[in-house]
């Protein structure tokens, strides 16, 4: 079965979202890369940008999300402007409850986490870095959809 590995844009705090996802996920980043490993005569980078993140990666489960900062010279990206959502489905309701109140922690709730009118329990919530979640348990399934 193949496997959807979510992929996030930053405007230059990639690397503090992703310290607060492993705070709520918890486990270790696979992989930390900033422009600065990648500089060369053919791909110069810019001395205030050379910090930023070119590519990360925290595992969660058999999944991995990724993400990056934007480099100036691309545009910004507007969070507020996605519409993509990452979806999570727990395991347990506990799970759901964790999850959920890490993750929106500081952000902006849009729809309570409590039972849906299909069954499930679900929330939804922009968290403080703009990104989109939808957190689901659902008994029938057990994190399995």
């Amino acid at each position: 079965m193949a496997l959807i590995n979510p992929h996030v844009n930053f405007n230059g705090n990639a690397e503090e979202a992703f310290n607060f996802y492993k705070s709520v996920f918890g486990g270790e980043f696979a992989t930390i890369m900033r422009f600065k490993d990648l500089e060369s005569d053919e791909f110069p980078v810019a001395e205030h940008e050379a910090h930023k993140i070119m590519h990360i990666a925290l595992p969660i489960g058999n999944n991995i999300l990724m993400a990056n900062d934007v480099p100036e010279s691309m545009g910004r990206t507007n969070e507020n402007e996605h519409r993509s959502k990452i979806s999570i489905s727990a395991e347990s309701k506990e799970e759901a409850d964790k999850l959920f109140n890490g993750l929106s922690a500081g952000g902006r709730i849009e729809m309570p986490i409590s039972k849906s009118p299909w069954g499930s329990y679900f929330g939804m919530f922009r968290d403080k870095y703009g990104i989109e979640w939808m957190v689901d348990y659902d008994p029938k399934f057990k994190g399995k959809i």
